[in-house]
C-alpha cells in the first residue's frame, strides 16, 4: 500500500479521534472494528442491486456503486488497523502479512 494511501488514512484517524473526544480509547477500538461489518453490509447491498437480485427494488446500484464500497471497506479496515496499531505500525503488519500471504500461495515470489 503506498505512501500516499496511508497518509490519507492517518488524517481520516486523527479527524475521527478529534471527533470521538468522549469515546474511550478501548471503545474507539471497537467502534472501528465493527464499522467495517458496516461497510461490507453496504457491498453487499450494492452487489445486491447490481445484480437486481431484490425484486422490490430492481437494479438500484451499478458495479461502479460495488467498486467504490468496497474501497470504503478497505480505507475502514486501514483505519481501524491504524487505530489499533499506532504510528505507522499498521503499514508495518499490513505489509507483513501481505507478503506472507503472497508467499503462502506463490512460494517460488518470495523475497
Amino acid at each position: 500500500m503506498g505512501d500516499r494511501a496511508w497518509e490519507q488514512v492517518d488524517r481520516l484517524r486523527k479527524w475521527l479521534d478529534d471527533e470521538a473526544a468522549e469515546t474511550g480509547p478501548a471503545d474507539v477500538r471497537l467502534l472501528r472494528v465493527l464499522k467495517i461489518g458496516e461497510e461490507f453490509g453496504e457491498v453487499v447491498e450494492a452487489v445486491h442491486g447490481a445484480l437486481g437480485a431484490n425484486p422490490r427494488k430492481g437494479h438500484s446500484h451499478t458495479w461502479d456503486d460495488v467498486k467504490e464500497e468496497l474501497a470504503d471497506v478497505i480505507v475502514t479496515a486501514m483505519v481501524a488497523l491504524g487505530t489499533i496499531a499506532p504510528d505507522g505500525d499498521g503499514r508495518r503488519v499490513l505489509d507483513e502479512r501481505l507478503d506472507h500471504l503472497v508467499a503462502r500461495v506463490l512460494p517460488e515470489s518470495a523475497a
